[in-house]
């Protein structure tokens, strides 16, 4: 299931979810352009094995390494926030904008602009250390804003979770559309989340290169922190 759109107005234009959206889509083109084919080793349970594969010329020195010993403490903490704006490939960039734009203006819209940029940051705080916690020993770079943006569907999933969502179903070689309630759409989504990282085991070996324990971790964040603010009770921002 694919949402593309939500039926859920705001009251007011989600300028910083734009914002979060254009500079993700200028670091992913600029780390495009920078990046080159160079082989690597690829950890496995039975050693290594080496890969050639592109490899974005911003990842290096960006990308979120959870035991990366040639950092200082305080680089760490700077590549888990730069790490947010790196993508593997086009399809990955794309999906993540995608679920941001139809979730994300909602919950600006209901947190302000300030609250959200703060609770978009630390949902992507918490995603990577959960990352880290599933394999504290891995060496293996994590890009991407997955885990800031499970956070802010968490936090529809209890504002908003009768809100109508279209949403593009393949059935075998055919393509329909629907509309399900966001509580569907994004319960699937976690669904999916707990059982891979349930099936993969420890964040080490993930499959396909998704970091489903940051996933998870994000989308715990952001039911968590809605929660705590006062849920669907939580007065409006502006």
């Amino acid at each position: 299931m694919i949402p593309l759109k939500d039926y859920n107005p705001t009251r007011h234009f989600p300028l910083l979810t734009v914002v979060l959206i254009v500079i993700n889509v200028m670091v992913f083109v600029r780390d495009r352009l920078t990046g080159h084919l160079e082989e690597v080793l690829v950890p496995t349970r039975h050693g290594a094995v080496t890969a050639t594969h592109f490899i974005g010329g911003l990842s290096d020195r960006f990308a979120l390494v959870p035991a990366n010993l040639l950092l200082n403490p305080f680089q760490q903490w700077i590549t888990v926030f730069t790490s947010m704006f790196l993508h593997g490939n086009w399809l990955h960039i794309g999906s993540n904008m995608l679920y941001l734009w139809i979730f994300g203006n909602n919950i600006e819209d209901r947190l302000g602009p300030a609250h959200f940029l703060l609770f978009y940051f630390i949902c992507g705080g918490v995603a990577a250390g959960a990352q880290i916690a599933s394999a504290p020993l891995s060496t293996v770079p994590m890009v991407g804003a997955s885990g800031a943006v499970a956070g802010v569907m968490g936090a529809y999933l209890v504002l908003y979770p009768r809100a109508r969502i279209l949403t593009l179903i393949p059935i075998f070689i055919f393509f329909t559309t629907v509309e399900l309630p966001a509580f569907v759409i994004i319960g699937y989504w976690a669904l999916l989340q707990f059982l891979n990282a349930s099936l993969l085991g420890s964040g080490e070996m993930q499959g396909g290169g998704v970091a489903y324990f940051a996933h998870l971790g994000g989308f715990m964040a952001g039911i968590a922190m809605i929660l705590i603010a006062g849920g669907t009770r939580r007065r409006r921002f502006y």
